[in-house]
């Protein structure tokens, strides 16, 4: 029997306590060890430590890690693990850059050790049959819409309207991670448009006008100023009839016919990243794809920026 990897979980934040602790108790490839944060305090009995470098000094035993820290500081602390030789578990968006990730990912592999850039999204239950239907399909034009209430998801949390935070790219980043996997044609930035509060240094919105590699438009809109019902919805007309994911990926239906809907909790996706996650330490390998990370990256490039009303919250 294959002994369980010991994991320590560092940045104890909303999406670590609501989704990356449960998702843990529930697979039995990982046995938690350790949790760092500088605010949060120990987990049950847990052993918790303030930072990175005290883990490291306690000699607890740790195969792996999974970060969920703000992107700001993600880099420097995988950094720190990956030269323990401990493999290294990213939350999205994986960094602040793409140079960043992409050095972690040379280093991963210079060290011999699993890198995982985590795109939880396309985990969501409609993902995959969507893509199947896709594959032989044509795409005539596609829209995208995620929006969000702020204060909601990420209550307080500054970080995220701060440089680097990513802002309404943060969830966005989702939408393009569905994306990119279930369109069958490569996507660009073709024009772009970014709202930005006078108070912030990250958007709050944006409209984004993608081409495919056949000149197939794709418009996305995003927003952190959603009241009432969210919308994360992509839909996909095609010669072959009109796809829509609804709830971040976890309905799918033709033609308005249901195709996949597993009700409950929107965000259950979280279980298959840590079975994919396994599933790389085992094999030696790592799963470094940094095509959404790309986008937003082209995006503020091609961006024309609006300053708008400041935001508190």
């Amino acid at each position: 029997m294959t002994a369980p990897i010991r994991l320590a979980l560092i940045g104890m934040g909303k999406i670590a306590r609501d989704q990356h602790l449960p998702a843990i108790a529930g697979i039995s490839s990982f046995d938690l060890v350790a949790t760092v944060s500088r605010h949060g305090g120990p987990e049950g009995d847990l052993p918790f430590f303030p930072d990175i470098d005290a883990l490291i000094d306690s000699g607890v035993g740790i195969d792996a890690v999974a970060l969920c820290t703000p992107p700001q500081v993600r880099r420097a602390i995988a950094a720190r693990a990956i030269e323990q030789g401990w493999h290294v578990f990213l939350e999205k968006p994986p960094g602040a850059t793409l140079a960043e990730v992409v050095a972690l990912r040379d280093q991963a592999a210079a060290r011999e050790v699993s890198l995982f850039a985590s795109w939880h999204s396309r985990y969501a239950e409609g993902v995959e049959p969507a893509r199947a239907w896709l594959a032989d399909r044509t795409v005539r034009r596609a829209t995208i819409t995620w929006r969000e209430d702020v204060r909601h998801w990420h209550p307080g949390q500054d970080w995220i309207f701060e440089a680097g935070g990513f802002g309404v790219f943060d969830p966005g980043i989702n939408a393009l991670s569905i994306a990119t996997r279930i369109l069958p044609h490569p996507m660009f930035v073709d024009t772009a448009e970014i709202d930005l509060p006078a108070n912030r240094a990250a958007p709050i919105a944006a409209r984004v006008g993608f081409l495919d590699a056949t000149g197939a438009p794709i418009a996305m809109d995003l927003d952190f100023r959603q009241e009432g019902p969210q919308s994360w919805d992509i839909v996909v007309e095609t010669d072959a009839g009109t796809l829509t994911l609804a709830r971040g990926g976890a309905e799918l239906s033709i033609d308005g016919g249901t195709a996949a809907d597993p009700g409950g909790e929107l965000h259950g996706e979280y279980p298959g990243l840590y079975r994919r996650f396994a599933a790389i330490v085992r094999a030696g390998v790592s799963d470094v794809d940094v095509g959404p990370l790309r986008l937003v990256a082209d995006t503020f490039l091609r961006a024309r920026i609006n300053t708008v009303a400041a935001f508190e919250w």
